[in-house]
């Protein structure tokens, strides 16, 4: 190789040669985003990553949205009516409206949908909107929601995953293979997907708020590592990243080629404990409540945070952060107490270190974190076996069980429900550690009916004194939600949930 190739070749790798940028730039209708990790299946009843929610932000509108300041608002529904006694709510919906495939967004498409997710076998919004008894159709564009009681949650779950709509149509004629080609009702439809390459959609001609719509085509490109997707995006293959890791915020903000957006996850990073969900979870943290609550006092939040973070994330030890109107004040984050961890150990019966399956996604920066969980238990006791995992991957093996404990983050809910009831709720979908307990299910599914925040706080307080003691998640910081995107992009707007809305995004000049 020449002096002058091998020259070029140590720019390009330094990120400070951007040849390529004009290029990337060449057709400004293409707009080209970084991911984290591939989503999983593109359907809405069957999705669960956060990064699917930030594909099907361009794909599938829902009934509802929230605004920047948490609340709800219309998308495909116009208004809603909830009845004088809590059991039914009135939806009136968005007229003219069409799918990717022609076919009208109705009242009838919407009982389809939400049909779908309460029968599908495998749907993951069964739980979130359990309390629908049945779905009427008032007329073409009314439809009624009965339930079963009252439901404080269901708007606020409308507004994810469970509000999106999808065609009929395609839905019966794909049957299993929706997810592989979803069609419904967004800005932008479905084109193509290589996996662990790209997802491809194209902006809809016949979107109800088109002249909103100016980017004609968008890329998702899945890339694991943060610092690779931070020098495509200063080297113009990029448009926009997600998850730019919070040590590279200083460097962001002084270049004037880039924008940047930090909040805080509306959700949780914690580690998934298995205690009955399989024999491996039985043998280990299944064996005895005080394992559980050592392993939490030998965290110390505050060093994580420091360490990996510099400071930017929100120790936690609640399924919403401290900053949240439900979080519960008289359990503040503990203090790392490693002689009480040994105790605690010691009077569970462990004699010398517990090894545990510990199962981490590929990620630098939750590894990361996962490395300092190794040696910060290991002084209480435990032997953190640490198992890096492909992302999709690991959700499959947490589903049966293949595991003792699991580094998982929850990107969150506008609701408190949608961040513990799944998760905690006797057999639920997401309840991967095989956690049931009657007392506590009584409480979530009352929490379910009150509309009153105090009533509902106070009865969070009851659910969270017995997971702090029991629970199969151990909760650790509320991340930083950090996403970059290049000056030439105009008009993202940064929301509480942290996901890319795509209408109304527009290249400088355009």
């Amino acid at each position: 190789m020449t002096k002058l190739k091998l020259l070029t070749a140590a720019l390009l790798a330094a990120g400070t040669l951007t040849a390529a940028a004009p290029a990337a730039h060449a057709q400004q209708s293409v707009l080209r985003i970084g991911l984290a990790e591939d989503p999983d299946v593109l359907d809405p009843s069957r999705g669960r990553t956060y990064v699917g929610r930030i594909v099907f932000a361009s794909l599938c509108d829902k009934l509802f949205d929230i605004d920047d300041k948490l609340n709800i608002v219309p998308q495909l529904a116009l208004s809603h009516e909830t009845s004088a006694d809590g059991l039914s709510v009135t939806i009136k919906l968005r007229p003219g409206v069409k799918f990717h495939d022609g076919e009208p967004m109705d009242a009838e498409a919407v009982r389809f949908t939400l049909d779908r997710h309460m029968t599908l076998q495998g749907s993951f919004r069964r739980p979130e909107i359990s309390a629908i008894d049945k779905v009427e159709v008032v007329d073409p564009l009314t439809v009624r929601l009965v339930l079963k009681q009252p439901f404080s949650p269901l708007l606020a779950q409308l507004t994810d995953r469970a509000g999106m709509i999808v065609s009929p149509k395609a839905a019966r004629e794909a049957g299993e293979r929706f997810g592989s080609a979803p069609v419904c009702a967004g800005p932008y439809r479905f084109v193509e997907r290589v996996q662990q390459d790209r997802i491809v959609v194209e902006r809809f001609a016949d979107y109800w708020d088109k002249d909103k719509v100016t980017i004609q085509r968008i890329e998702y490109r899945p890339i694991t590592d943060a610092t690779v997707r931070l020098a495509n995006l200063r080297s113009g293959q990029l448009d926009l990243i997600e998850r730019a890791l919070a040590t590279d915020i200083p460097q962001i903000r002084s270049n004037p080629q880039l924008r940047l957006a930090v909040g805080v996850d509306l959700g949780y990073q914690g580690i998934t404990l298995n205690i009955a969900k399989s024999d491996a979870g039985r043998q280990s943290f299944g064996r005895d409540p005080r394992i559980i609550q050592a392993f939490s006092l030998a965290i110390d939040r505050q060093a994580i945070n420091q360490v990996v973070f510099n400071g930017s994330a929100m120790p936690g030890n609640q399924w919403v952060n401290p900053d949240n109107p439900y979080f519960q004040s008289r359990f503040p984050v503990q203090q790392r107490d490693v002689a009480k961890a040994r105790q605690l150990m010691q009077a569970a019966g462990v004699r010398g270190p517990l090894a545990i399956d510990f199962m981490v996604p590929n990620n630098p920066e939750v590894r990361q974190v996962a490395e300092v969980l190794q040696a910060m238990t290991a002084e209480a006791g435990f032997d953190l076996k640490i198992r890096v995992t492909e992302f999709a991957t690991s959700l499959q093996e947490a589903e049966q069980g293949r595991y003792q404990a699991y580094m998982l983050n929850w990107s969150g809910r506008t609701d408190p429900d949608g961040n513990v009831y799944s998760f905690h709720a006797c057999n639920q979908p997401q309840n991967y550690g095989g956690y049931c307990n009657p007392a506590v299910d009584a409480l979530l599914n009352e929490a379910r009916t009150k509309t009153s925040p105090a009533e509902r706080k106070a009865i969070y307080e009851k659910v969270t004194e017995i997971l702090l003691a029991e629970g199969n998640i151990v909760y650790l910081y509320h991340r930083p939600v950090v996403i970059v995107h290049s000056a030439r992009l105009e008009g993202f707007k940064p929301l509480p949930d942290g996901l890319v809305r795509v209408v109304g995004l527009r290249f400088r000049g355009n």
